[in-house]
């Protein structure tokens, strides 16, 4: 189960340096043709995703934090955790929870599935 977190940790780390460097081939790299992305603002696939970064970088900062794995079958892994992170050109941190489901592939780990909540007052 280590191993497992560890690799697909890796894997979701190499989203979030994309996000900061701007860097749409390795974003799409990650990225499933048929991901799918849950969100406050909508669901969106793969080519919407990928468009974020027609700009550049839409992220400055982030810290990634308890972090676990379930593995869902032989070939997928889903990892929970919760991220705290700067939007390109704010001050102010923001914090979420997110779920992103990976499918083992040679070589690596795509992402299929991602679903972001924001971070906000606990339930009562």
């Amino acid at each position: 189960m280590d191993r497992l977190l560890t690799e697909v940790l890796a894997e979701e780390t190499q989203v979030w340096e994309a996000l900061v460097k701007g860097d749409t081939e390795a974003y799409q790299t990650a990225l499933a043709e048929e991901f799918e992305g849950v969100y406050p603002d909508g669901v969106f696939g793969r080519e919407t995703q990928l468009a974020v970064l027609e700009d550049g970088p839409t992220i400055d900062d982030y810290a990634l934090a308890s972090a676990r794995v379930r593995p869902i079958g032989a070939d997928h892994a889903m990892l929970i955790y919760h991220a705290r992170y700067r939007r390109a050109g704010q001050v102010a941190w923001e914090a979420m929870r997110v779920t992103s489901l990976w499918r083992r592939r040679r070589g690596g780990w795509v992402n299929v599935f991602s679903q972001d909540t924001p971070e906000g007052a606990p339930v009562p």
